[in-house]
């Protein structure tokens, strides 16, 4: 009788497993259904008829003749795109490079305060510039960046004696003040999430080192360094994306041309000009794909230059 029961069982066992989809995984497929078509709908298929797109060439219209690869190599010819690419370069590469080190320095600092209430006065401060909008932050540094006198910045170094700079007029400084801009925006955003990640750190390590007689920095740079090692990766991955797709601020700072002479140009802004100004939707597809490759390999090698540096 034992045996029999078993091998019911196990004939039971056999049919459940035959049966993949019970009647809950139906109910949870059923009200995922909306979602599902939203992805499918707004994600999916825009890129697949993007790729297609790319294909093509088009003029006043979605659809065009097939031209295999001549979009790509258009994109690939033009210097006009490789210079939004080394602009867009630039600008991201300072970024981040600039954000991620100052926001962590700065979290630190904070994350050392003795008093409960100036370490969230300090947190508000520093995180208020995110909650304003790109386009308000441009218009803002417009008015602070102004190559007059009559520029904040410009009557500050004044002051000491120093002639009015373009600071958005001169393509020598003009991706360098959108650098600064953009630190005034990214560093209270990074600077919460290194706070966050820097209460993680376990207090033995530090209490270790200082039985071993290491004073703060040592402190700092060999335990709490390598401990965050994730998040700052994560935040320059983070930081990277973002800067590649840089389109708003200069827009409105720099029109669709990205003057001056061209400083302002990114490779999104380049994708606008062939796709809305130009109706050049196959170029514009196509530049948007060789844009997808560059930020996935840039992904990828910090990624692989990171591999060998985790904590055991």
């Amino acid at each position: 009788m034992a045996m029999g029961s078993e091998m019911a069982d196990s004939k039971s066992i056999t049919r459940s497993k035959k049966k993949l989809l019970s009647s809950r995984d139906w109910a949870g497929l059923l009200f995922s259904t909306p979602l599902l078509i939203g992805i499918f709908g707004f994600a999916i298929y825009p890129m697949i008829a993007a790729l297609v797109m790319s294909f093509q060439q088009t003029a006043n219209s979605l659809t065009g003749e097939w031209v295999g690869l001549k979009n790509y190599q258009y994109v690939l010819t033009d210097s006009m795109f490789w210079k939004s690419i080394f602009n867009t370069l630039y600008m991201g590469i300072l970024s981040v490079i600039l954000g991620v080190s100052l926001s962590f320095i700065l979290a630190t600092l904070i994350h050392n305060v003795p008093w409960l209430k100036w370490k969230n006065f300090f947190k508000g401060v520093y995180f208020l510039p995110n909650v304003v909008s790109l386009v308000a932050a441009s218009i803002l540094f417009t008015f602070l960046f102004s190559p007059g006198k009559e520029g904040l910045l410009n009557y500050a170094i004044g002051l000491i004696g120093i002639d009015p700079i373009g600071w958005f007029t001169n393509p020598t400084f003009s991706k360098f003040s959108i650098v600064l801009m953009t630190l005034w925006g990214m560093l209270g955003y990074n600077t919460i999430i290194f706070i966050a990640a820097l209460s993680s750190v376990p207090r033995d390590l530090y209490e270790a080192a200082e039985v071993d007689g290491a004073n703060w920095f040592k402190k700092w740079f060999y335990i709490t360094v390598p401990y965050l090692r994730p998040i700052i990766l994560f935040m320059v991955i983070m930081g990277a994306i973002t800067a590649m797709k840089r389109f708003t601020d200069v827009w409105l700072i720099g029109g669709t041309a990205g003057n001056p002479a061209g400083s302002l140009m990114t490779a999104v802004l380049y994708i606008y000009r062939n796709a809305f100004l130009s109706s050049q939707m196959g170029i514009a597809t196509a530049a948007s794909y060789i844009l997808f490759m560059i930020i996935l390999v840039l992904t990828i090698a910090l990624l692989f230059a990171n591999k060998n540096s985790n904590l055991d």
